[in-house]
């Protein structure tokens, strides 16, 4: 498989992140119906926060063996990229927050849903960086097949992250314009094409490690932020229902790419 058609692939798959953000332009809806969209969206995310760190932790397992026969240095190294990075993504956006938005330290002010859905985008965006990683190293290695079952199975994966990023936006005074999402998509599913375009170049179990690293961190970041929303809209029972049928439709989705990739 050519460069172009891996970047191709992996643009496919970061474009269906499109497909779930028009929830953002939904108006009128009642408090109770915000809550759950909310708990919806945090379920998926968490989903995703628990999958990241799974994926970055088999890379540094796979450095133990290493370790064990005297080699500490590689893990070393990638234990210490995987701090710095989670360190990085979950203060990089408290500090960004708080310097471009105006959070006081200790405010209880929450974010705005225009920074909520971007700080979103950012964590996804490097989840998805590292998605098109594995394309791009697939097609260069000559596992079309298996590629191909990646663009799929990340593609239908994408559709429930674009919801994860719209839904802040439904409980905004305003509709989202359609410019806004458009910069949304991009800075979510952009990446999944940049991704490709680099691992069709390069393998590097660093740099995968730290991309992860760093969007587990922004994760951390936007799911208290989302649990701080939860606890105004929703009781304790319909936001845990509502973060329950996230998770698990999350869930669902990565079975499916699973399975499929067996």
């Amino acid at each position: 498989m050519s460069q172009a058609t891996a970047v191709l692939l992996g643009a496919i798959a970061g474009a269906t992140i499109f497909l779930g953000l028009p929830v953002a332009r939904i108006r009128g809806l009642p408090k109770s119906v915000q809550g759950f969209l909310n708990a919806f969206a945090t379920g998926i995310l968490v989903f995703l926060l628990w999958d990241i760190l799974s994926h970055a932790g088999q890379k540094v397992d796979l450095t133990v063996a290493g370790a064990r026969a005297g080699d500490s240095g590689p893990l070393a190294i990638i234990a210490l990229i995987f701090a710095v990075g989670v360190g990085a993504g979950l203060l990089g956006l408290v500090y960004f927050n708080r310097a471009i938005f105006g959070r006081l330290k200790h405010s209880d002010h929450s974010p705005s849903p225009q920074s909520l859905s971007l700080a979103i985008a950012t964590g996804l965006g490097l989840h998805n960086l590292s998605e098109g990683l594995a394309i791009g190293q697939s097609a260069h290695t000559g596992a079309i097949a298996f590629a191909g079952v990646l663009v799929v199975g990340f593609a239908l994966h994408n559709v429930t992250e674009g919801f994860g990023i719209a839904a802040p936006m439904t409980m905004a005074a305003k509709p989202a314009s359609w410019g806004f999402l458009g910069l949304a998509g991009l800075i979510g599913g952009g990446p999944t094409f940049i991704g490709a375009w680099i691992g069709y170049l390069a393998s590097s179990n660093y740099f995968y490690v730290a991309f992860l690293a760093i969007a587990a961190g922004a994760l951390l970041y936007v799911v208290n932020e989302l649990f701080n929303v939860g606890r105004k809209l929703s009781s304790p029972p319909a936001f845990a229902w509502g973060l329950l049928l996230g998770f698990l439709t999350a869930y669902a989705t990565d079975l499916i790419l699973t399975f499929a990739s067996a």
